[in-house]
């Protein structure tokens, strides 16, 4: 199923500020909210859409590599890399934030998830960043790589609770398990109610009596992790993509953070990338640019033989089509350009210099060029166009 543009979704224009955005997700959460609709499968899909569509735009990071690269860019494609998809549970979290940590004063819903979440936090782990190294043709076709990372994971020995057995862990008396503590005051207003997080638990609504013995109760340990992603053709240098869930572990469970997947282009020794496009520099000399000649030329995926046609001037730009990279957005793929540059000896012997001299005053090689060879700037406008 295709994505509908986030913009759209949240009926927003794509110069839309922050103060809006909020506003435009606020009301669309307000109208999908589960408690509102229950039952309502189509409710709730757009009531996720509208969550995922914010948090991309409301993140800075998040937003310029959507405006830039599309849905590609949030989620790489086939490879599992994902802007989106997160749970209700982050959903939860995140709508937290825009209604001042207690939803319940909102209309009445009583909070995400049901009355039975109260307002426990959901441990989330940090996320991980690395740079991963790309050549031309990996690039051009996609990748699957494999890495090593040093993470925090779940202790096996108490499966990432924290605590020795299930026994040990005990509600918290504070909060009584809500993870959070209500104030009311009394103002010239009137009753004043507050809620913020439960200091003894920090939000957690639990506490640990008796810790485990290797992790000390955080339910994290120190390992190695091999981790396998792929990487969609058509990405470039700086583009950052996201491997779900595949960051560090949550304390005493949660929610996991995030890989985060740097690219970086490895320097080719013969092609340069435009865009999409590749560009190559043909050097040919002045009997091959005269006469016209065959020529082996380096691409992506080997060589090419292309045709040099006789009176080759230099600077002429052969264009191959469909021979550069593809779009990261699935929209075709560049040209290879071959730029032919005729080769000028800077020392020649006694007989060549004889010939040429004998050339020198022949009309055929007296410069006269026509009208788009005159126009340099125009002949460049219309190659690249």
């Amino acid at each position: 199923m295709t994505k509908r543009d986030y913009y759209e979704v949240l009926g927003v224009s794509r110069d839309a500020g922050a103060d809006e955005i909020k506003k435009a997700y606020r009301k669309m959460a307000l109208k999908y909210h589960p408690d509102k609709n229950p039952g309502n499968k189509e409710a709730e899909e757009k009531f996720k859409e509208a969550a995922e569509a914010y948090d991309v735009l409301s993140n800075p990071d998040k937003k310029s590599r959507y405006d830039q690269f599309g849905h590609a860019g949030m989620n790489g494609g086939a490879g599992g890399f994902s802007g989106g998809g997160f749970s209700m549970e982050d959903i939860f979290s995140q709508f937290g934030d825009i209604f001042g940590g207690h939803f319940g004063g909102f209309g009445g819903f009583g909070g995400f998830g049901g009355s039975s979440r109260g307002g426990r936090r959901v441990n989330r782990g940090s996320d991980i960043r690395i740079r991963v190294k790309l050549d031309l043709k990996e690039i051009a076709h996609g990748a699957e790589k494999k890495v090593k990372i040093n993470k925090q994971v779940a202790c096996k020995n108490c499966s990432g609770k924290g605590a020795k057995s299930e026994a040990d862990i005990k509600t918290c008396e504070t909060c009584k398990g809500a993870g959070q503590v209500t104030r009311v005051t009394q103002t010239f207003l009137g009753t004043m109610q507050t809620a913020s997080t439960c200091p003894t638990c920090n939000g957690e609504g639990k506490v640990i009596a008796k810790p485990c013995s290797s992790c000390n109760g955080s339910g994290l340990v120190k390992e190695v992790e091999e981790i396998s992603f792929k990487i969609p053709p058509g990405v470039a240098q700086g583009m950052q993509l996201t491997v779900q869930g595949k960051g560090n572990a949550a304390k005493r469970g949660g929610v996991n953070g995030d890989l985060l997947v740097v690219i970086e282009e490895e320097e080719h020794p013969d092609l340069q990338r435009d865009g999409n496009d590749i560009i190559y520099s043909l050097f040919i000399s002045v009997p091959d640019a005269i006469l016209g000649t065959d020529a082996e030329i380096p691409s992506i995926d080997g060589k090419l033989r292309i045709k040099v046609e006789p009176g080759t001037q230099s600077g002429k730009i052969l264009r191959l089509r469909g021979k550069g990279l593809p779009d990261v957005n699935g929209y075709g793929s560049g040209d290879l350009l071959v730029y032919t540059q005729v080769w000028t000896p800077k020392k020649i012997d006694k007989q060549e210099r004889e010939m040429i001299e004998k050339l020198k005053n022949s009309s055929s090689f007296k410069p006269n060029p026509d009208k788009e060879e005159r126009n340099f700037f125009e002949r460049m406008k219309k190659i690249f166009s």
